[in-house]
């Protein structure tokens, strides 16, 4: 069985609980899940191990908690506690062919043909990691797509609204794992576990030119409500869907994991964290894996009110979020001056 650990609050109190299906039991001495990573870090003793030595005999409901009925909620599945700004969000693209494929379709003008002279630099950038993403053991790959999302600040948890901003065109749901990493006093990245994921974008905003990519991706995104300190990701099987005033919108069975994926997690891996600023002591670093398809491709258009739940198997209960969408038209940000 995977060790299952959520983060939850209650006013101005914190908790972290292992999950033991139906109920949450609380651990002792451990406010977040960075702060038992980091003692997990000090005592050179596995995460698992450590959460397992400081559980309680104090337990909660899941389901309460789950749908908002307790005095205490879920939380993202890591944070930086009081130092949001330390917690890096990023991610690799182009990781899943249907994905590729959606890219393909919004910047190619002639997107019915597979013929190399008509693929775009998005596509082309996918084959170069089917040729030579998954290297052998100890060995380099090729750089894949990299994409910074924001800090800490953007994360948002089970339950929690992802928004549309009034300067975006769009908001879209992209199903994904993430992983989930401490740097170690030494500098060492250690991969504490990994957590279902919606890295919600604006691809309309995208369509327009592919150089938009970069701030289309400047954007509120979810995780949890569970991570997992040891989870299998070689195919793993889940479903994402798209309710609006209880009717369904759209849906999709999809996979993720090595065997789905044109790039390795070594290799994803080494090419994030291969940047020295990447790896200092004590920052923490959620990074996407990219998603196996996408509503907007198939012509779904998200509105304020829809839900989106995420399920991938081996993740625990699914990530729910609904969408908000700002109505105000957007204002001219004016700036000052220190004359």
């Amino acid at each position: 069985m995977s060790t299952r650990l959520i983060q939850l609050g209650k006013a101005a109190e914190r908790a972290v609980a292992l999950v033991e299906e139906p109920h949450l039991r609380l651990l002792r001495d451990a406010e977040s899940i960075y702060a038992l990573a980091d003692e997990s870090l000090q005592r050179r003793t596995r995460l698992s191990s450590l959460a397992t030595e400081k559980a309680t005999r104090e337990v909660l409901d899941y389901d309460s908690v789950y749908e908002g009925d307790s005095e205490w909620h879920i939380l993202p599945a890591i944070d930086h506690p009081g130092e949001p700004a330390r917690c890096l969000v990023s991610g690799t693209g182009l990781t899943h062919l249907g994905s590729a494929r959606d890219r393909q379709s919004m910047h190619s003008r002639n997107s019915d043909t597979d013929e190399i002279e008509n693929l775009t630099d998005s596509m082309k950038m996918f084959r170069w990691g089917r040729d030579g993403g998954r290297p052998a053991a100890g060995q380099i790959g090729v750089s894949p797509e990299w994409f910074f999302k924001g800090t800490g600040r953007i994360l948002r948890a089970h339950g929690e609204p992802l928004e549309i901003p009034d300067y975006a065109e769009d908001g879209g749901e992209e199903a994904e794992v993430a992983g989930v990493y401490l740097i170690s006093p030494e500098g060492q990245p250690v991969r504490i576990g990994m957590t279902q994921g919606n890295e919600f974008s604006d691809h309309n905003f995208e369509k327009r030119n592919y150089l938009y990519l970069a701030s289309s991706k400047l954007r509120s995104c979810a995780i949890g409500p569970e991570l997992v300190v040891d989870p299998k990701f070689y195919s793993v099987p889940g479903k994402v869907s798209i309710t609006r005033r209880g009717d369904s919108v759209w849906s999709r069975q999809i996979r993720t994991g090595e065997a789905e994926m044109c790039h390795n997690l070594q290799n994803i891996e080494h090419h994030h964290f291969k940047f020295d600023d990447h790896r200092h002591p004590g920052d923490i670093h959620v990074h996407f894996f990219g998603a196996d398809c996408l509503s907007y491709g198939e012509g779904v258009r998200l509105a304020g009110g829809d839900l989106i739940e995420i399920h991938f198997e081996g993740f625990g209960r699914p990530l729910c979020s609904t969408v908000s969408a700002a109505h105000a038209p957007s204002e001219l940000v004016r700036i000052t001056s220190l004359e």
